[in-house]
């Protein structure tokens, strides 16, 4: 992004990073192409954010063994992002600060959880840190991401998606995401 990324911060703000974990990454369980391409990105968003004081928050899948969302038990996907895994850490070139607050999600056994607001209190957390609008980026664009940025939506907060910091599972499933985000009323920053 050629704009001064500081500048693009507001009082209110947060940065919400998704799912930047080995497992999605090339080399993991289930590698999102370019995947590692985001992490450069989101580091300069992560110490822009943190120059200014915006606070980073980052989501992570943390499944039990035998997750509904696992092939073997009838899910979509091949095992990933078990909890206390080497997949299931953040990546180690993500800078992420100490300050960081983590949003686990995925962790019930009876259902899977992509949206970082899925059952997390994340929501209620934000409006009483008096956050109004949300910078997302991270992994998978049209899994992941996409439930975020709809769930942000729907419990009203302005998000803002960092295109350059985010990747789809697939060319058109990143075509369908964007779509249903802007249609949602989030903002596509490029």
């Amino acid at each position: 992004m050629t704009t001064d990324i500081d500048s693009l911060f507001a009082p209110g703000d947060a940065l919400l990073v998704v799912d930047v974990q080995n497992d999605f990454c090339p080399g993991g369980a289930l590698p999102i192409e370019n995947g590692d391409a985001v992490i450069p990105v989101l580091n300069r968003w992560i110490a822009a954010a943190t120059r200014r004081n915006v606070p980073v928050y980052a989501s992570r899948d943390w499944h039990p063994f035998e997750h509904v969302s696992f092939r073997e038990n009838g899910g979509p996907w091949p095992p990933h992002c078990i909890q206390d895994s080497a997949g299931a850490r953040f990546h180690p070139d993500l800078k992420l600060p100490d300050s960081t607050i983590v949003v686990t999600k995925g962790v019930r056994f009876d259902q899977d959880q992509n949206s970082a607001f899925d059952q997390t209190g994340l929501g209620q957390h934000l409006r009483r840190k008096g956050i109004k609008r949300l910078w997302v980026g991270g992994l998978a664009e049209d899994v992941c991401v996409l439930a975020t940025v709809l769930d942000a939506r729907r419990e009203g907060f302005d998000v803002m998606v960092i295109q350059e910091a985010t990747r789809p599972v697939s060319p058109q499933g990143g075509e369908a995401a964007r779509r249903k985000m802007r249609e949602a009323g989030a903002s596509i920053a490029a």
